[in-house]
């Protein structure tokens, strides 16, 4: 008999969760501490590691960079979060059919479900533990934008995070058959430039059009599955086992 093991990633902003309020006063906190000046513009943040926001949020507001502006930003937008996290409760959200989703997809057997996310790993964990998805997730295993590669690279990484730890071959390929284990990774994520990252990954993704991507350009990006939200949970597990292959 023929077990399925699956490494299934998601990712946190847009996806799982809104927490845009708190993270715009978090980076205008960190900010203000790096540069002593008040931040007028936020970089775009869809599908984006940390690295990249960063160092265009300085670049839109005249911030002339050093080698030391990355890391000391990452320290502060950390410090900035931690002391948020009543915040991150109270403002921010779990999106509709996540937490079900995940609950769900962790009941299909030898599942290991994590993180993919620009976030830095500090702040991803405040955002899952603070708005109750934590208990679904293996954080230690994620990939997370404080590692500064690109989102391709990250996927990877969690891939071989997950293969130490379960002693389970994840970063193989993207779905291949060992003897008597079928082995997939899926990641599962909102915007175009995530989904060009699971292609690069060789990484079959299903994307929700719960962030600013519509349907029709997650699907014209090369989405292996589209769905408008995750509230139907019954479409969201089909789709991790279509693209998987069934247990």
């Amino acid at each position: 008999m023929t077990t399925m093991h699956r490494l299934v990633l998601w990712n946190l902003d847009h996806t799982l969760v809104d927490v845009g309020r708190v993270t715009r006063e978090a980076y205008a906190e960190a900010f203000q501490r790096v540069t002593g000046r008040p931040l007028v513009r936020l970089a775009p943040t869809a599908g984006r590691t940390e690295s990249e926001i960063i160092f265009e949020t300085l670049a839109f507001n005249d911030v002339e960079t050093t080698d030391d502006h990355l890391p000391m930003f990452m320290a502060e937008l950390a410090r900035a979060f931690e002391g948020r996290r009543g915040d991150v409760r109270a403002h921010g959200r779990v999106l509709p059919g996540a937490k079900e989703a995940l609950a769900a997809v962790g009941r299909l057997g030898n599942v290991v479900q994590t993180v993919l996310t620009g976030s830095i790993r500090d702040n991803a964990a405040v955002k899952a533990t603070e708005l109750g998805l934590g208990r679904y997730l293996d954080l230690e295993v994620g990939g997370y934008g404080s590692e500064v590669y690109p989102k391709g690279t990250l996927i990877e990484l969690a891939r071989t995070r997950a293969s130490q730890k379960y002693g389970v071959p994840f970063d193989e390929s993207a779905a291949w058959l060992r003897g008597d284990r079928v082995i997939a990774t899926i990641y599962i994520a909102d915007s175009a430039a995530d989904v060009r990252a699971a292609q690069i990954a060789r990484c079959p993704i299903v994307a929700v059009a719960t962030g600013s991507a519509t349907e029709t350009e997650l699907r014209d990006a090369g989405a292996d599955v589209v769905l408008p939200t995750l509230g139907d949970t019954a479409t969201v597990v089909r789709a991790v086992e279509y693209l998987t292959g069934r247990s």
